[in-house]
């Protein structure tokens, strides 16, 4: 451990005096001020090349790639101004005579520096903006541009044999800060690489038009998964760590899952069986316990289903599985509701049943299957009579197919004199009750 700290204070020292010597070189602060310049003259012509461009572009403009190619300006405006700038200023001082050590090391840098942030608007046109994404542009831009600065000075083989000298052993496997951050960054690259592949097959495959929707969903959860497996791999594997060593891993997973993580892995997989045997498919009305509405998206975990109130509940793969679940459009969009009304015995159930037609035709019933009326029988306050209607778009609600035919039924009935009962009981005193009952009123008069 002292040879490490001793290997790590020598190449302090020996990246200390080469600051010194690139400070104490002449005509180190004239270039400076002149990079300073620069750098002013560089971010006022940025902000108002915003300004203009941000007044140019409507919104929704037709041509997407000139959009995005402005855009794309926008964000390479500094950069090249800079350098333009930057490589101007060398020319005149190189014909005067003077050194340009620094605008020299300034070029590649600011050249460094425009590659990143269009790898950085690129990655963002690849993948959907999220705010991660965003927070997350800055210091990998700022990450990867101090390790130009290091290697275009030289000194990054003295800071990478300084960070690989911090070094701890778990056995006979040893970890140190180099190549943690080597698996870091070997994880990021492969795991970008595969969520964009991921991204590039969804595209292609919601695109289709032969495949059912199920299908393309299972596709799409398939290779997101597989791919960011293989990515995993790929970065363990370049990043120097025996593949081997995962049985450990893979065991103490496996306990993990059986003890902790059932329901999460019980919801997976539920989610590749729903999407297979196709019992669930995108658009689909359903009713799951107290939910109606119709699934917005099939996830790894979860179903969305956005119901009536414009409410999104998220409802786990597993309780599709393991409970009932109604389908109202799993082979046929048409659905039958059935509206039940009583009548007094004293109205004719002809008339009424004819009126019940009637007011069934509303703009959503349909008029094949035509809606029919049935006389189901006698009850205790009234004739039961039932209206049987079909509808093809039950996911625009069912409620309101309800609502709009018992209005018109009220309607017709009152119009035609038609009573709908309510309950009634009368009450028939016998015996000695009866004698008690009348003595009873007897001594209350």
């Amino acid at each position: 451990m002292l040879d490490s700290s001793q290997s790590i204070f020598d190449h302090l020292n020996a990246l200390t005096g080469a600051a010194m010597k690139l400070v104490s070189a002449p005509g180190f602060w004239l270039e400076a001020g002149i990079l300073s310049a620069a750098f002013l003259l560089a971010r006022l012509a940025d902000r108002r090349y915003r300004r203009r461009l941000d007044g140019f572009l409507p919104q929704g403009i037709a041509h997407v790639w000139w959009h995005i190619g402005l855009r794309g300006s926008q964000r390479l405006a500094f950069p090249v101004t800079a350098l333009l700038l930057a490589l101007s200023a060398r020319a005149v001082l190189q014909k005067m005579g003077v050194a340009v050590h620094l605008l020299n090391l300034a070029v590649p840098l600011m050249l460094s520096l425009a590659l990143i942030r269009l790898s950085v608007f690129v990655l963002q046109r690849a993948f959907r903006p999220t705010p991660a994404l965003r927070a997350c542009e800055s210091g990998i831009s700022t990450i990867v541009w101090i390790g130009v600065v290091f290697y275009l000075l030289g000194w990054l083989p003295a800071i990478l044999q300084a960070l690989d000298a911090v070094a701890f052993r778990f056995g006979d496997v040893r970890v140190s800060i180099l190549s943690a951050g080597k698996l870091i960054l070997a994880l990021g690259v492969f795991t970008v690489v595969a969520l964009w592949s991921a991204n590039a097959i969804e595209s292609r495959v919601m695109r289709s038009g032969f495949l059912p929707g199920g299908v393309k969903a299972g596709l799409v959860k398939f290779s997101k998964v597989a791919l960011v497996v293989v990515a995993s791999m790929v970065a363990l594997n370049s990043a120097g760590i025996d593949l081997t060593a995962l049985a450990v891993f893979g065991g103490a997973l496996g306990v993990g899952i059986g003890f902790g993580l059932q329901r999460i892995a019980s919801n997976f997989i539920s989610g590749f069986i729903l999407v297979l045997d196709r019992s669930i498919r995108l658009n689909d009305v359903i009713s799951v316990g107290d939910t109606y509405g119709w699934v917005k998206a099939l996830r790894a975990r979860y179903i969305v289903v956005r119901d009536r109130d414009g409410v999104e509940r998220l409802i786990p793969n597993e309780q599709f599985i393991t409970s009932e679940v109604v389908n109202w459009s799993y082979s046929d969009r048409q659905v039958r509701l059935k509206i039940s009304v009583q009548i007094s015995y004293r109205d004719d159930p002809e008339q009424a049943m004819h009126l019940l037609l009637e007011a069934a035709k509303t703009d959503r019933v349909l008029e094949h299957p035509k809606p029919a009326t049935r006389f189901m029988g006698f009850g205790d306050n009234g004739i039961k009579l039932q209206l049987r209607v079909w509808i093809a778009d039950p996911e625009r609600g069912v409620n309101s197919v309800r609502s709009a035919i018992n209005l018109n039924i009220w309607r017709a009935f009152k119009q035609a004199g038609i009573t709908i009962p309510y309950p009634q009981r009368d009450v028939h005193f016998s015996g000695a009750g009866r004698d008690q009952a009348m003595l009873t009123d007897e001594g209350n008069a």
